[in-house]
């Protein structure tokens, strides 16, 4: 019974074609076993493309890690705050260019005033303007128009007045909103901060005072055409838009040039504010749109890159040191030890791994590290099973036999004399390790069961189907983590069966 894998895998003799072509380099001379391999993986077709496409991941993966957050996941990814200017379920911005029709989300930011307005009259000093320009020619109405100041910074009793109006292009300017500035509080002293931890954002399309502003524009512009009726639900629209000339009581898009201005008037010099942006939701955004919370979906997508490598590296890497290490202390060392662990292997191979797996991740928590150490606690009976089946063979050939009569001690020889010549095949296998860790991980995310705190591609179609974006035609949702999830699995296949050749040397062209 121990036996019983023995003729399994032919075992590379020592001296072989393989070591010869291995130390060969490509004019011909001797050169090390690296770059023999290497030359033989990028010799094929095949190989170039497995090459190409795992440096592009890699050169993706190590500008994700140096430039974005160690806590990318939960201090961004997982904050809707931050994401409350984009539009929601919006399609990619390139969309646009073939759908003349669609809104590009536009912003602006000033750190300075356009205008300074000196009065010394009363409790006030200047009136500082800061003036926005909006152009909207799109067929689309905007999804929404908000302010964001960073910070205020004043010196006195009286905090600055913060007034927003929307000058449109009939000529009408709409007061929009008053912001408050928290005053100063007893035992505080100036100058007095605000909103420099937690930046004051407004939804000037949701203001109390919109809908009015707007119903006494139209009313003095379009004179004679009814508004319509449902202008407190679509406050966005109003703003951009003008009665219908057809009286159907509808709305169509005002295009042209916006402009909203910002005064902040100051009872002291010395009061200022951090500047301001302003934020036109269009109905596009980004390179790859952005899902139900506004989420810039590229972000996601490049941060998958890093997750999916480290998944890959970790259970691969770890997976064959464990298969490997077993199958051949298995082969070398034969009898009970052999009969343990091959019964071993046998019983965790036969384990259904995805259902344990997510018996598992729901019990234990989910936990990426968790995840990686269940991956790899089912992956390598496998690796271990064949590995065996190559060291019963070559534990019986010449150099073994002369290292054991020199007195080689039976880790030397296994160390220094199987391993070796099993390595070649072990690499090709750690390699078709990695897509199988990939696509188990992106399963268990799928399913709800992924790490919360740290965004994968199986996470985002989870979240994709869960909210029905596939049946209401989010594709962009859908379709990018769904493809680089395959091609990052495909780039370890190629790289697999590049491998081929280094580790059978009759699969190799000759010339």
């Amino acid at each position: 019974m121990a036996d019983s894998y023995s003729t399994a895998v032919p075992a590379p003799e020592v001296g072989s074609e393989r070591d010869q072509d291995l130390e060969r380099d490509g004019d011909g001379t001797a050169g090390s076993p690296l770059r023999g391999v290497l030359r033989l993986l990028v010799a094929g077709g095949v190989g170039k493309a497995g090459v190409a496409l795992f440096a592009v991941m890699l050169g993706i993966s190590i500008y994700v890690v140096a430039t974005y957050p160690l806590d990318f996941g939960s201090a961004r990814w997982s904050n809707p705050v931050l994401w409350g200017d984009n539009p929601k379920n919006a399609p990619p911005a390139w969309t646009a260019w073939y759908d003349d029709g669609e809104l590009v989300n536009q912003e602006e930011s000033l750190s300075e005033p356009t205008e300074v307005r000196a009065n010394a009259t009363g409790q006030v000093r200047e009136i500082r303007t800061y003036r926005f320009e909006l152009p909207y020619d799109a067929e689309e109405f905007p999804t929404g128009l908000s302010l964001t100041l960073p910070g205020v910074t004043y010196h006195g009793p009286r905090p600055p007045a913060i007034l927003i109006s929307l000058v449109r292009p009939d000529g009408s300017q709409l007061r929009l909103a008053s912001v408050p500035v928290t005053a100063s509080r007893p035992g505080e002293t100036a100058p007095y901060r605000r909103n420099y931890d937690d930046p004051l954002r407004v939804l000037l399309s949701a203001e109390p005072g919109v809908i009015q502003a707007v119903r006494q524009a139209y009313g003095e512009k379009y004179p004679g055409i009814p508004a319509p009726a449902d202008l407190d639900r679509r406050p966005t629209a109003a703003l951009f838009g003008r009665p219908a000339e057809d009286g159907s009581g509808g709305l169509e898009p005002l295009t042209g040039r916006y402009a909203l201005d910002l005064q902040v008037i100051v009872a002291d010099e010395r009061d200022e504010i951090a500047g301001a942006r302003v934020v036109l939701g269009g109905t596009v955004y980004g390179w790859m749109g952005t899902d139900g919370l506004g989420r810039d979906l590229f972000e996601g997508l490049l941060y998958g890159f890093p997750v999916g490598l480290l998944i890959a590296f970790l259970a691969a890497i770890l997976s064959t040191l464990i298969g490997a290490s077993l199958g051949i202390l298995s082969g070398y060392a034969g009898g009970a030890t052999d009969a343990v662990i091959q019964r071993l292997s046998d019983i965790v191979s036969n384990v259904p791994t995805l259902p344990l797996l997510i018996f598992l991740v729901s019990v234990m928590g989910r936990h990426l590290w968790l995840i990686i150490l269940f991956l790899v606690l089912f992956s390598w009976p496998g690796l271990t099973i064949l590995v065996r089946s190559m060291v019963l063979q070559i534990r019986s050939g010449q150099l073994v036999e002369a290292a054991r009569a020199l007195g080689a001690s039976r880790t030397r020889i296994m160390l220094r004399h199987v391993f070796p010549q099993t390595a070649p095949f072990i690499v090709a296998q750690m390699i078709f390790f990695a897509p199988g860790a990939i696509l188990a991980e992106a399963s268990l995310s799928f399913l709800g069961l992924g790490d919360p705190s740290i965004p994968t591609w199986g996470q985002m179609l989870e979240a994709g189907f869960r909210t029905g974006a596939l049946y209401v035609g989010y594709w962009w949702w859908i379709l990018p983590p769904g493809i680089l999830i395959v091609v990052t699995a495909l780039a370890f296949m190629l790289l697999a069966l590049a491998m081929e050749p280094v580790v059978d040397p009759r699969l190799r062209k000759t010339t």
